[in-house]
């Protein structure tokens, strides 16, 4: 009984240590926990671009990669564009926006 218990013992704990290494993030991929702190933010900065009366959410893409937004799409002004910057910029824990938008 006492070698089952420490085989089960050990093979929970492989299994554990597996778990933890691949949520790991590494360069070119985030953790499990960045990943949704991410998410996070690319909600709350396409809410406030929503929350502008002078932005149209549906012309602008938002995607974020370790807390650095990058905006997309089609504006119809360069001040559009300035204030998106400036209203994803805003938003907790963004590090830095990267302006890739265009002016139709």
């Amino acid at each position: 009984m006492n070698t089952f218990l420490k085989a089960v013992t050990a093979g929970l704990l492989a299994l554990t240590l597996i778990a933890i290494i691949g949520c790991a993030s590494t360069e070119d991929r985030q953790g499990t926990g960045e990943y949704f702190d991410d998410a996070v933010i690319t909600t709350k900065v396409k809410a406030a671009i929503l929350n502008d009366p002078t932005l149209h959410v549906s012309e602008i893409s938002v995607e974020t990669f370790e807390n650095v937004v990058q905006l997309s799409g089609f504006v119809s002004s360069e001040e559009a564009s300035r204030q998106a910057v400036a209203v994803a910029g805003e938003v907790a824990g963004v590090k830095s926006v990267l302006n890739d938008m265009r002016i139709r």
